[in-house]
């Protein structure tokens, strides 16, 4: 197949691509490189199955393909509060562009949202029938509340058009080729644990996260788009094991043998306290469950970074 990946040189992006052109399918990768880079997808440019378009989901295009994986936008939270209209605008009117060329079409589009849909949730684990705990006048509020808009746009558009539809609900993911800079725990606390920096954790160290290994998530994300059921809401797509925030700082500092001591500030506003996925859905519907344990991957990113930041005289 002829498969669109918008935000195909992020860092989810770039794995998915890389997966799609292992399964023998053409790729083009759409991204405007506000977050993304095309050393992640240097390998790729090799491929003739493989193509590269510098362009914004918000400005229309068309282009003739299968399938379309959305997953344009900024996803972290120093990215997407850089610019937060530009997110927004990224999460609705990129939504709507990609959601009319697919009903053009006539092809699925699969949407990457979030588990920010959540909030900060007041149950755990957080099953899709939840409707979260979000405020929608704050500073995370142009990803978490653009995310949820993007969700309705897509559910009118199954409605009127019959527009197919995946959307996949993605629980925090670490791995291989993750920014040092984006503010995500795993990536902040071993660039600071490889480099000798304090560890510095937001808050008491006591709010959880589940983290899902990249690998696992393209296998759900692939398995998700490629579902012949009949999947009309949205499915989370997550590890259902969780750390505390303090635990994946011991966690990292045992597996780089680093001497950084770990700092305490103040928890920045609206941060969740809780990040669990319920997904006994796809399980059922996909057959679909994490395989790598968070020790299993971590070692794996640690090889990458500890090459990386090499390369950057940074260790």
């Amino acid at each position: 197949m002829r498969i669109l990946v918008t935000g195909g040189a992020g860092f989810i992006g770039s794995h998915l691509c890389r997966s799609l052109l292992k399964n023998g399918d053409e790729v083009i990768a759409l991204d405007n490189l506000s977050t993304g880079s095309l050393d992640n997808i240097q390998d790729c440019l090799d491929s003739q199955k493989f193509e590269f378009v510098k362009h914004d989901v918000i400005e229309q295009i068309y282009l003739e393909v299968d399938q379309i994986f959305n997953l344009a936008c900024p996803a972290s939270p120093i990215h997407y509060q850089r610019d937060p209209i530009f997110t927004m605008k990224t999460n609705v009117i990129g939504t709507l562009n990609m959601a009319n060329m697919a009903t053009k079409l006539n092809i699925p589009l699969l949407q990457a949202s979030t588990s920010e849909v959540y909030g900060d949730p007041q149950i755990s684990p957080q099953p899709e029938e939840y409707w979260g705990n979000v405020n929608s006048y704050g500073v995370r509020s142009c990803y978490d509340e653009g995310k949820r808009a993007a969700e309705a746009l897509l559910f009118d558009f199954r409605n009127k058009f019959n527009l197919n539809s995946r959307i996949a609900r993605i629980f925090n993911t670490y791995g291989p080729r993750m920014q040092f800079n984006d503010g995500r725990v795993v990536s902040n606390f071993l660039v600071q644990s490889l480099s000798g920096q304090p560890i510095t954790i937001y808050g008491d160290g006591s709010q959880t996260r589940s983290l899902c290994y990249i690998s696992d998530l393209i296998d759900g994300l692939i398995k998700l788009m490629n579902s012949n059921e009949k999947i009309t809401t949205p499915i989370n797509l997550g590890n259902p094991n969780n750390f505390s925030i303090l635990e994946i700082a011991n966690l990292i500092l045992s597996h780089t043998n680093s001497n950084s001591k770990i700092v305490f500030k103040e928890l920045p506003i609206d941060d969740p306290k809780k990040r669990l996925p319920d997904i006994t859905k796809a399980k059922k519907i996909l057959n679909w469950e994490p395989k790598i344990s968070f020790n299993e991957g971590l070692s794996l990113m640690i090889e990458d970074f500890m090459v990386r930041l090499k390369n950057l005289n940074v260790i």
